[in-house]
């Protein structure tokens, strides 16, 4: 299917592509605002986080097409919201996945965003709700806390600002570091042919067709 994009949007796939990371991962705790959640999930896009995880408890996520411009398209967004309590599962599944659960709130033995080391593993970076921050679940299965240091009257940035700022600084060091932060080869095809099938009108129907003269 990569035969049907022009040169110039094949090789701006690629581009985008190569700089795609599974590395670091976000994981959003019960977002109420679709500003706030748009936001982030174009920050995601922007930064090459490819993986944004949505725990909905008490409040439904949902997106401001005006604000998101369209970010969500290339993103891989896990939902979870069956389980009574879905932070748990979502943890759960991220630490079986290889993840360590990183908490973006000032607390006890945190770390400046700055001095955080993330080269021992892959990380996952989990902003809470607006008015309360993470849940008393993700403080106590965190494996490290993380805060931006700040120096004026206000305790908090929005959390869409959080992100950005977390997300500039985090994956700027990490693509000058030694880290093995690129997609796999397997899911680098699995993405970019993702993208192809959103890309390409009737895409279904050109690998319908595909695989029967395979056939």
């Amino acid at each position: 299917m990569s035969a049907l994009l022009t040169d110039e949007r094949r090789e701006q796939m690629e581009r985008v592509l190569s700089n795609r990371t599974r590395y670091f991962t976000v994981v959003l705790e019960d977002l109420f605002q679709p500003q706030n959640a748009s936001a982030i999930l174009r920050s995601c896009d922007c930064f090459g986080v490819q993986d944004v995880h949505i725990i909905e408890n008490r409040n439904e996520f949902t997106i401001n097409p005006e604000v998101v411009m369209g970010a969500d398209k290339w993103l891989d967004v896990y939902t979870y919201n069956t389980e009574i309590n879905n932070t748990e599962s979502a943890l759960k599944s991220l630490k079986h996945k290889g993840y360590k659960i990183i908490a973006t709130s000032p607390h006890t033995n945190d770390v400046n965003l700055e001095e955080f080391d993330y080269s021992d593993g892959k990380c996952a970076f989990v902003f809470g709700t607006e008015l309360t921050g993470i849940s008393q679940t993700v403080k106590d299965q965190a494996d490290a806390f993380l805060k931006i240091p700040m120096y004026g009257f206000t305790e908090s940035l929005n959390i869409s600002v959080s992100v950005a700022i977390a997300l500039h600084h985090l994956c700027y060091s990490l693509r000058a570091s030694n880290v093995n932060w690129a997609l796999e080869s397997e899911q680098y095809d699995e993405v970019y042919l993702a993208w192809l099938r959103k890309s390409i009108r009737r895409s279904d129907i050109i690998e319908k067709e595909y695989y029967a003269r395979l056939l």
